[in-house]
């Protein structure tokens, strides 16, 4: 699986959300939205934001049960 974090320096859900993912045996890849104009504006006000094989999956919080059920589907 292809994992996105689109994160912020000091974003403390973002720091949850790494650890949610870890947790579920993921390596995401983080991206800092404030070094590329285009994501600041799109996901500003809502990082954390997952994207999993290149579709957004979860804003502003990693929900465990859904992200199992993810995981388990694309089995």
């Amino acid at each position: 699986m292809d994992v996105i974090l689109y994160t912020r320096t000091g974003c403390h859900l973002c720091d949850d959300a790494r650890q949610t993912l870890v947790e579920h045996g993921l390596e995401p890849q983080s991206v800092d939205i404030d070094t590329d104009p285009k994501l600041r504006e799109r996901f500003d006000t809502c990082v954390p934001v997952v994207e999993i094989d290149g579709k957004v999956r979860f804003r502003g919080r990693v929900e465990p049960v859904l992200l199992q059920r993810l995981l388990t589907n694309a089995k």
